[in-house]
């Protein structure tokens, strides 16, 4: 008897003691996990990805993992709080389970590139915690929930490629940490409310975004690099203060109906401005002299506008612009000869205006002019200045 009372103490010793070390994962990210696995049509599930390999008869953070819980999750030093949660882009689909907001240590979710469905659930505002939201490429709908704005850790938020629509949450200003912003390629509408102060990209391409662009909207955006704002319905001008952001170096306001730009010389002749996309909209005027002006602008275009008048010379004594695409309007005269005398070698088009003497041997002169009688037309008669 005495023999086999300390086998079983043994027994409970022993388990007791591997349960200590092993089962640590809390109870609630145990149901979260299995909650959104659940939520998940089986039939979407691969054998051999992340999803499969979670068996909840093991610990998820249990260590080492050799068959269970291969991959999908990261958790924390101490093996207590799942603080990762980020899927292969195999084709999941299904919805994101609310108990998500279960896993309140958790600073990435990523289920990029898979077939999520279904609105955001507003739960994920009880992840204080969470620094990085991935949801792009995928087939989340509904309108941007405002709960989004309480995430006041959120340094990434990438929901790209969805079916969001709706308008922008008024209170994205609030996001103090807020690096990176990408919400291209949905159905969003209206204004820019007021941006978060930190920003360093911003992306809105492909979507219904109008008004103009506003500079309470931009104010005090000290690190603002990337602006892509293509593919909308923006109107009006494009005004000084916006060229003036002191950090900005791409511009992508492509494919809207801005109709001006008003654009000053940079402060102290400094800027990092390197790439601007203003083509495909409604800009009328002369093409603004004081783009030459800043040192380190490689490509500018222009393409597919109303511009009118001459080209102005000093774009072809500009060293470092690399490309230059003018086509698709009314500009007229003679372009400049520093763009074929070899000193600077710019590609891009000076093509479909009603310009004069265009060596039909640069590929500069790609398409062919505009008739002369669009020309005249758009001249009041006066053809070709």
């Amino acid at each position: 008897m005495f023999k086999f009372l300390h086998f079983l103490l043994f027994l409970f010793l022993f388990f007791s003691r591997n349960f200590l070390i092993f089962a640590l994962t809390s109870p609630q990210d145990i149901s979260a996990l299995k909650a959104f696995k659940a939520s998940i049509k089986p039939r979407s599930i691969p054998s051999w990805s992340c999803l499969a390999s979670w068996d909840f008869t093991t610990d998820p953070c249990a260590s080492p993992r050799r068959t269970h819980f291969t991959c999908g999750i990261t958790c924390s030093s101490d093996s207590t709080r799942v603080t990762q949660l980020t899927l292969d882009p195999v084709g999941y689909s299904g919805q994101l389970a609310p108990l998500v907001s279960q896993l309140s240590h958790l600073t990435v979710l990523d289920l990029s590139d898979n077939n999520f469905f279904g609105p955001i659930p507003s739960s994920i505002s009880f992840l204080f915690n969470l620094q990085t939201l991935t949801l792009h490429s995928n087939s989340f709908s509904g309108s941007l929930p405002n709960f989004i704005t309480n995430l006041k850790s959120l340094e990434v938020l990438d929901l790209s490629r969805n079916s969001l629509s709706g308008y922008l949450p008024k209170g994205m200003n609030s996001m103090s940490s807020l690096r990176r912003l990408d919400l291209s390629y949905n159905k969003l509408a209206g204004s820019l409310p007021k941006l978060p102060p930190n920003l360093l990209e911003l992306a809105l391409k492909s979507n219904s975004l109008s008004g103009s662009l506003s500079k309470w909207s931009f104010d005090g955006l000290t690190q603002l690099a990337v602006v892509e704002l293509s593919e909308n319905s923006l109107t009006g001008a494009v005004e000084p203060w916006f060229f003036a952001l002191p950090a900005l170096q791409q511009v992508d306001l492509a494919n809207n109906s801005l109709t001006r730009i008003e654009i000053s010389k940079p402060a102290n002749g400094y800027s990092d401005l390197v790439a601007i996309d203003l083509g495909f909209n409604k800009i009328e005027g002369h093409a603004p002299v004081n783009f030459s002006a800043y040192p380190q602008l490689s490509s500018l275009s222009l393409r597919y506008n109303r511009l009118r008048g001459k080209i102005p010379l000093e774009y072809s004594k500009k060293k470092s612009l690399r490309r230059l695409f003018l086509d698709g309007n009314f500009l007229v005269g003679k372009p400049p000869l520093g763009f074929f005398a070899g000193e600077v070698h710019i590609t891009g088009s000076l093509g479909n205006n009603c310009l004069q003497g265009c060596p039909g041997s640069s590929p500069l002169c790609t398409p062919s002019q505009k008739p002369s009688s669009i020309c005249k037309q758009a001249y009041g008669g006066g053809g070709r200045a």
